[in-house]
């Protein structure tokens, strides 16, 4: 096992798109940023919370430290020997990817402390299993527009290619929205109508955003699955949704299960539409902040440091 101390960033991810629910992720340019080094103290794995950390929890409560101590007793490493060191500029509850990138950067840590590596796609499936779901674990991996799920456990992956000409803003309120909480607003069963839409739509969007064309990526971002139970979990969600299209966004959705909202654009307006979504969140009471942002088509590397 080596001992230096090595240094990680991963990306943050919206997952959905719309219609593709626990199935579609994009990597976006804000990061966790995650380093590993000696712990002196060696009782338990030390957790270092740094700028941007404000809101997360301390200690073996946070979900980062739970994952690279199993992760890590997997591999047969003892975790308490370790001190975790973070910085994040992924807010946390509001659908970016935070505890997805959280446990990537986990896995890929104690990985690392062996000679030989696992493959991604094992990476993959480790990540998922601690995530529940693969939407924001595998964007946040693997760089770039994903579509993944498990079959019989086995990690199954598609990368997409998104078109040169599209731009992306985010905007999110103060108030978090739990992913257990998202997930508990929806029902048991749909309509098979609308179990039959959301396909249909998820194609069009597909080719919208390989081809770069407007009227598809608007065809094809309408979601009958999920974003209707969890709009109104969400105080200014559905004006900020609309502040976005009438800005002249090819789409809006919830960004992962919220509470914070994602919008395609053209290249070049992305600022425009962040500052319009946190206009429709604030003209219903709701403080927000937006902010345009990038995909990032690669995954992350581990860095040793001196």
């Amino acid at each position: 096992m080596q001992s230096t101390a090595r240094r990680v960033r991963v990306s943050a991810s919206t997952s959905n798109l719309g219609p593709g629910f626990d199935l579609v992720g994009l990597a976006l340019d804000r990061f966790l940023e995650v380093e590993l080094r000696a712990n002196s103290n060696a009782r338990e794995t030390a957790l270092v919370l740094g700028e941007g950390c404000e809101e997360w929890p301390a200690g073996n409560q946070n979900l980062l430290v739970q994952a690279f101590s199993k992760a890590a007793r997997a591999r047969n490493i003892d975790p308490t020997v370790f001190e975790l060191s973070v910085r994040s500029e992924i807010p946390v509850g509001r659908g970016m990817g935070s505890s997805g990138a959280a446990r990537v950067a986990a896995v890929l840590l104690a990985d690392s402390l062996l000679e030989l590596p696992a493959s991604r796609n094992e990476l993959l499936e480790e990540c998922i299993a601690l995530e529940g779901h693969p939407d924001n674990a595998t964007p946040a991996l693997f760089g770039g527009l994903t579509l993944s799920f498990l079959d019989r456990g086995r990690a199954q992956v598609i990368e997409e290619n998104v078109h040169e000409s599209l731009g992306f803003a985010l905007a999110w309120p103060d108030a978090q929205l739990e992913t257990e909480q998202a997930r508990r607003s929806l029902p048991q069963s749909v309509d098979f109508a609308d179990a039959l839409e959301n396909p249909r739509r998820l194609a069009f969007l597909l080719e919208g955003l390989r081809s770069g064309d407007p009227r598809l990526i608007q065809l094809g971002s309408h979601d009958r699955l999920h974003e209707r139970y969890r709009l109104p979990l969400i105080r200014g969600g559905r004006e900020a949704l609309e502040s976005a299209r009438e800005a002249g966004a090819h789409a809006a959705v919830i960004s992962g299960s919220g509470s914070g909202m994602f919008a395609i654009c053209r290249l070049g307006d992305q600022e425009r539409i962040a500052a319009a979504m946190v206009r429709g969140f604030e003209s219903a009471g709701a403080r927000a902040i937006g902010e345009k942002c990038h995909i990032v088509r690669d995954g992350p590397r581990v860095i040793t440091l001196g």
